[in-house]
């Protein structure tokens, strides 16, 4: 083999049709270079909106300079795959007794087919550059930015809700990278659609986005019912609704959402007893019919001790008195996370129904 290096000049349109093969519905590339976002991200978490996610302050460093990731790295790969199904969103449902699921949750863990995918693109792409160029690989999981590179990529622009936004997909998208020390066509960075339009920051019902593009992990119902392993604050408690895993209302409300293509992805296809789900149901579970349930699934992120918390915050704001039974057994719980809930869930039902116990 030649010890000149390959010319990466033609690989672009290789790398775009593999990652189509392989299920991707976008692709693009981006230089990397110094941009805005990253002194922004350096802010951001100065001003310890990143909430307890130390380990997003860790990986600063890192999601500001690639470099320290792949020695020398020029580009980064971005994939993104619509996660959208035809079904409605989780807060429609009028019942009171019924839960909410993030959207993203509803089907299996998108870590597993996402992060097999982008394997054999990683494989793909070592292979056409015949070993003579880098190629590090992450879902969601590495000090990585992805929203910035997704951007610069043409993938879809940063909204004012902090989820990417595509034309046609909408903002249901994951995202993957690849970053390699070979110097590619990028692409041209994608256009800001959101206009004057705030409906996210307006549906916010914890005001968790303090403006446009700033998101305070600190009031974020996402952070709070999937990230968060304790107490969450009482004040909060009363808007979060029947939410017992993630958030969608920014992205419900997002008018690029409403003509979103739906995904035929089978992993992404929800589990029906996952859309809506029961509270009196869930209130019954134990620690086995929990990993059960979740088996393969993002929910089981939480915990069984999480979940349940979120379980119990949904059941006391439902006005459902007949959730009331169910409430009390977790009284005696050993877990002193969910008895302290338990009781803060009856007086919210209390308060919410003008009831004295």
């Amino acid at each position: 083999m030649s010890s000149e290096k390959i010319s990466p000049a033609n690989f672009e349109s290789l790398l775009k049709n593999q990652a189509h093969e392989l299920g991707f519905d976008l692709f693009g590339i981006a230089r990397i270079e110094k941009i805005p976002e990253m002194d922004f991200y350096s802010n951001w978490i100065k001003k310890g909106f990143h909430a307890a996610m130390g380990y997003l302050a860790r990986h600063e460093e890192k999601k500001c300079d690639p470099s320290l990731i792949v020695d020398g790295a020029k580009s980064v790969l971005v994939c993104g795959k619509n996660y959208n199904t035809n079904h409605p969103y989780s807060t429609d449902s009028s019942s009171k007794n019924q839960a909410w699921i993030s959207r993203y949750a509803w089907g299996n863990d998108y870590h597993d087919s996402i992060k097999s995918a982008i394997i054999e693109l990683n494989n793909y792409w070592l292979k056409i550059s015949e070993n003579q160029y880098a190629g590090r690989y992450y879902v969601d999981t590495g000090p990585v930015f992805e929203r910035a590179w997704a951007s610069q990529a043409g993938i879809g622009w940063s909204g004012k809700n902090c989820c990417t936004i595509n034309r046609e997909q909408g903002s249901w998208l994951f995202l993957a990278v690849i970053i390699t020390d070979a110097e590619l066509q990028a692409g041209q960075k994608s256009a800001d659609f959101c206009g004057s339009c705030t409906a996210c920051i307006d549906a916010c019902p914890t005001n968790a986005l303090r403006a446009p593009y700033i998101l305070d992990s600190n009031l974020c119902i996402s952070y709070h019912t999937i990230e968060n392993r304790g107490a969450i604050p009482q004040q909060l408690q009363p808007e979060f609704g029947r939410q017992i895993f993630g958030c969608d209302i920014c992205q419900d409300v997002c008018p690029w959402n409403r003509k979103a293509r739906y995904s035929s992805e089978p992993d992404f296809q929800p589990r029906e007893q996952l859309i809506n789900p029961d509270l009196r149901f869930l209130l019954q579970l134990d620690e086995e019919k929990f990993r059960s349930l979740f088996r393969k699934s993002p929910v089981k992120r939480t915990k069984y001790g999480g979940f349940m918390r979120n379980v119990l915050i949904a059941a006391g704001n439902s006005g459902d008195i007949g959730l009331i039974e169910f409430i009390k057994p977790f009284l005696e719980n050993e877990n002193d996370l969910l008895k302290n809930q338990a009781e803060s869930s009856l007086k919210l039902l209390s308060d919410k129904n003008k009831i004295e116990e």
